[in-house]
């Protein structure tokens, strides 16, 4: 695998090494199991196991499971398929909740040192007393309870004596801190719920940043690498590891998120968009999630050279998608299988071909791979074209398929259109043309030149098909800002997929399995769906062969 790029993270983590504060590096990936991994994960992916890679460390796999309403082992399971298959590979798979106890106790000493209180207001006043950006916050009035009574009312907590919301713990740092992280955070709250790892053992649950840190040194990991959101959170990360005494905490470092353009990552909004049936399941090919995006066709290889692209920065910023596409265009032009496929056929009758001939023509499998040899493709006298490959009354400079031009049958031969057959309505229906038999390979004898070369599938051998044209899934750049552009599904993109029956292929393709790539020529990449059965083909269109979307979205 490519190694990555150096940036401030491996110049920090260089001091580091360098100054004796560590002698490996342990990274680790830390999602919590309450939805399917999407692009902007990718970027950390690649960040956490990439950087481990570098310096020949470990990271490891840790579920951060502290909020069992939300979590499914569903979702821990598709979470371990995409790190696989985007190529990483763990050292270890942990939980959070694999340092319950030991969060706990953590606890625990807090108390017992004063530095932290149950607090019997509630989220609201919590809230209310926290303050503003501007305005210091206030103490609550269970601030200055005893050790003692705190100890008792934890406990009681913990025997699960209490309702949900009706105490929490804080720690007790300064209300009138500059930073509203620091202003008496909660560090524990009463959730009675059934744990999927702990059952029923637990009825109090720790917030993300305190478990965060402990799981982190406890752990050994020795860069904790995070989105830059958590910049403001690195205080309250190093004041937990000094009060507790860890010898050897963990450094907190943080990089900017992906955000990428018409793109929705919110697992809320996701999940609105599966169960309100917009979209197929967390694995449609329109969605921002990694399942969905290799159901459509992006390699992993693609998503990896995307990631490098963007780099590792600390600003955030917006990407544009098409950047993705084009890193999915790169690598799929290198790998995938040429084929010829007419997704909106109208037959074409070579007039002065023999009858019963049937020949093999050969072609290449990949230009872009001599390696990959070739392969053969019947030619007859009956042939499926393209709808958009003929126009009656062309203009000018329409240089494909009109009544009286010759144009180049790809590897094949010159054609030229002698009449057309219509049906009541008045749409062609079959094609006339006859065929210059000393024009074979697409070459003419003579020197002649013609300026259209169209594809085509032989009827007599063609496979059916099913072809699904996917697009963006939002016509505006951020879905997700409903302060400026409305609600998100009102921002959908109505064409964001097309379904064509009857779609005609070339032969070879009648093997093809679910995940097979392939480049349609003159239509784009296109990927065998996983609904697809031998009796039934379906294709996803992965990615157009050009950038379309800027021009028509002008």
């Amino acid at each position: 695998m490519e190694e990555m790029s150096t940036n401030f993270i491996h110049e920090a983590i260089n001091k580091d090494l360098a100054d004796g504060v560590y002698d490996h590096v342990q990274t680790r990936f830390p999602p919590e199991p309450n939805g399917y991994l999407h692009i902007g994960h990718a970027k950390a992916i690649c960040i956490d196991f990439g950087t481990a890679m570098k310096y020949q460390g470990s990271c490891n796999l840790r579920l951060d499971d502290t909020n069992p309403t939300k979590e499914d082992v569903e979702y821990v399971d598709a979470i371990k398929e995409d790190i696989q298959w985007l190529g990483f590979q763990w050292d270890k798979i942990l939980y959070a909740s694999d340092y319950f106890d030991a969060i706990y106790d953590c606890a625990i000493r807090l108390i017992q040192m004063g530095k932290a209180y149950v607090d019997d207001l509630t989220a609201d006043e919590i809230r209310e007393y926290r303050g503003t950006l501007k305005e210091p916050g206030k103490n609550s009035p269970y601030r200055d309870r005893s050790i003692e009574e705190n100890m008792e009312l934890f406990e009681r907590m913990t025997k699960g004596e209490f309702e949900n919301g009706a105490k929490v713990l804080r720690a007790k740092i300064d209300m009138a801190s500059r930073n509203l992280n620091m202003r008496d955070p909660v560090i524990y709250r009463i959730l009675h719920a059934t744990h999927h790892r702990t059952g029923d053992k637990w009825c109090v649950y720790p917030m993300y940043d305190f478990a965060h840190p402990i799981s982190d040194t406890v752990e050994g990991v020795t860069h904790s690498l995070c989105s830059l959101e958590f910049e403001d959170h690195r205080p309250l990360y190093d004041w937990f590891l000094k009060e507790l005494g860890f010898e050897a905490p963990s450094r907190q470092i943080e990089f900017a998120r992906m955000n990428l353009n018409y793109t929705l990552t919110s697992k809320r909004k996701c999940l609105k968009l599966v169960q309100d049936g917009i979209v197929s399941g967390w694995n449609d090919p329109r969605m921002g999630t990694l399942c969905g995006m290799r159901r459509r066709g992006y390699t992993a290889a693609a998503i990896r050279d995307f990631c490098e692209r963007i780099g590792v920065a600390k600003a955030n910023s917006v990407i544009d998608f098409s950047l993705l596409e084009y890193c999915v265009r790169e690598d799929l032009n290198k790998i995938s299988p040429r084929a010829m496929a007419v997704l909106r056929p109208v037959k074409l009758v070579i007039d002065n071909y023999p009858e019963d001939l049937v020949e093999e023509i050969e072609v290449e499998v990949n230009p872009e791979n001599p390696e990959a040899g070739t392969r053969t493709v019947e030619f007859s006298k009956e042939l499926y074209i393209e709808e958009d490959d003929f126009m009656e009354d062309a203009p000018s400079k329409y240089f494909r398929m009109t009544v009286g031009r010759e144009v180049r049958l790809k590897s094949a031969y010159y054609v030229t259109c002698q009449s057309v057959e219509k049906d009541e309505n008045g749409k062609v229906t079959v094609i006339h043309c006859t065929y210059d038999p000393e024009t074979k390979g697409g070459q003419s004898p003579d020197g002649r030149k013609v300026k259209g070369t169209i594809h085509w599938v032989s009827a007599a051998h063609a496979v059916d098909a099913t072809v699904r044209l996917y697009d963006r899934l939002f016509t505006v750049e951020n879905p997700s800002d409903e302060s400026k552009v409305g609600s998100f599904i009102e921002n959908l993109n109505p064409a964001s997929v097309e379904v064509l029956e009857g779609c005609k292929l070339e032969s070879n393709l009648k093997t093809a399995k679910p995940g097979d790539t392939f480049q349609f020529l003159r239509m784009g990449y296109f990927c065998v769906d996983i609904d697809s059965t031998d009796e039934n083909l379906i294709f996803n269109r992965t990615v157009a062969l050009k950038d379309s979307w800027a021009k028509v979205n002008k």
